[in-house]
């Protein structure tokens, strides 16, 4: 079972707000939450104590650096041992054109992101993709366009109360 990390409902919207804009300073992030410098400063060393936040990473445009294209390449598998897995999927993680790698379930075992210049890159890397003796098949997909959502979605602990207990509540109070 997984160890989920409580938060706050302030924690959460310090998450949601460098989620949107990780260049934000402690000053910045204090007064949107309304906490003094230092206090805003403890929860996020604490955040990241937990693992709940591990960073922030720069956004790059590829587009400006030549790889115009992107395209997900889906795999199918051979074997589905744990280990041949594993050493795939570190193995495409070591690829420069690389994205992300997602372990999925239904007609294909792998789905690779990739950034490439053009389809003549394309074409090489998925004719390198099935030299590797676990991949039995695969499937490009073109990315014509794509859309970033920078939401977190709302732990159940700060969702709001359903409808029953927020009833409950009101017919216990009388």
């Amino acid at each position: 079972m997984a160890n989920h990390t409580a938060v706050d409902r302030i924690s959460f919207e310090l998450l949601r707000l460098l989620t949107n804009d990780g260049r934000l300073s402690n000053k910045q992030l204090a007064a949107s939450v309304g906490l003094a410098p230092s206090s805003a400063h403890e929860r996020l060393k604490q955040l990241r104590a937990s693992g709940a936040y591990q960073g922030t990473h720069a956004e790059v445009d590829l587009k400006a650096l030549g790889f115009v294209l992107e395209a997900l390449i889906h795999i199918g598998l051979t074997k589905h041992k744990r280990n041949a897995v594993d050493a795939l999927a570190a193995k495409l993680g070591s690829i420069p054109e690389v994205r992300q790698v997602f372990l999925v379930t239904g007609r294909f075992d792998l789905i690779v992101h990739v950034a490439i210049r053009d389809m003549e890159h394309l074409k090489n890397l998925a004719y390198d993709l099935t030299s590797h003796a676990t991949v039995e098949r695969l499937e490009t997909s073109v990315v014509f366009e794509a859309w970033k959502h920078y939401l977190l979605p709302v732990p159940a602990s700060l969702a709001a109360p359903s409808a029953t207990r927020a009833r409950r509540r009101r017919n216990n109070a009388r």
